[in-house]
């Protein structure tokens, strides 16, 4: 247990270091390549408008997203009605389409429970 400790100080040390030397300078790249995003001027009051906007442009699309939804789900329950007409290749990605929502669901279950199983946690 010590001897990870150590380890792990050993390394947040070198990262400590990489970026004293490093970040100023990655810092100003990012800037600069990124300038297209930047609003002039970059005030507080500026940023407090651009997070509300962008919080009431998402409240406005809900209802596009909303009718998307329910389209979905019409078009299968008619797959639904009509599965006797169903490909075998339509068939293989509604399977392979469920396995993988299960395979996320599974690694969200583990990365969610953390670091519990060595005894460490976030």
């Amino acid at each position: 247990m010590a001897s990870k400790i150590q380890q792990l100080q050993s390394k947040a040390c070198q990262a400590s270091q990489f970026l004293s030397k490093h970040g100023t300078t990655y810092y100003k790249q990012l800037l600069e390549q990124n300038k297209q995003y930047i609003v002039e001027p970059p005030t507080v009051e500026k940023c407090n408008e651009l997070s509300k906007q962008l919080l009431y442009t998402r409240l406005a699309s809900i209802p596009g997203r909303y009718e998307s939804f329910w389209k979905e789900v019409d078009s299968v329950k008619h797959l639904w009605r009509n599965r006797k007409e169903l490909k075998v290749e339509d068939a293989g990605i509604a399977a392979l389409f469920g396995l993988e929502c299960f395979a996320w669901y599974c690694a969200g279950e583990i990365v969610g429970r953390g670091f519990t199983f060595t005894g460490y946690y976030v």
